[in-house]
């Protein structure tokens, strides 16, 4: 049986401002833009764990890949509004890791370090990992596990 670490990690925020790009004819965030902003987020979420995503298919030829996606959108977000994109890792085992994440509105004084504004999309995000030449899934590296679930 796999092990899973059910225990959630720590909270991480990473901030995104909405571009005119961002948004859709009616001036507010085209709904798949949201998953980009978490896509990012969760990419700084590995870069802050010293875990850079191109080195780990070179070296160690593992990808991650999008394996589903649960998103509910609340309110809308318009362009130059400050975001707040977190990310909880909240499940993990060696061959997947499950997320949690929200996009808010920053507050108005942002110099929390914690975010505290208002939701406007949350989401249940499953990653697996995958061997980078045959696309199927593969357990991780021990060293990429235990980073992943500190």
């Amino acid at each position: 049986m796999a092990s899973v670490d059910p225990a959630p990690s720590s909270l991480f925020v990473f901030p995104i401002r909405v571009y005119y790009e961002d948004t859709d004819s009616g001036g507010v965030v085209y709904y798949a833009n949201y998953l980009k902003f978490m896509e990012r987020a969760r990419t700084e979420w590995l870069r802050s764990r010293g875990l850079e995503q191109d080195v780990l298919r070179q070296r160690e030829g593992l990808i991650f890949a999008v394996r589903a996606a649960a998103v509910e959108y609340l309110r809308p977000a318009r362009f130059n509004d400050v975001l707040e994109v977190t990310v909880q890792q909240t499940l993990a085992s060696r061959v997947a890791v499950t997320f949690t994440q929200t996009v808010q509105r920053a507050p108005p004084s942002s110099s929390e370090s914690s975010p505290s504004g208002e939701i406007l999309c949350e989401s249940e995000i499953k990653i697996a990992c995958l061997d980078a030449d045959t696309l199927r899934p593969r357990r991780m590296p021990e060293f990429v596990y235990k980073e992943l679930t500190r």
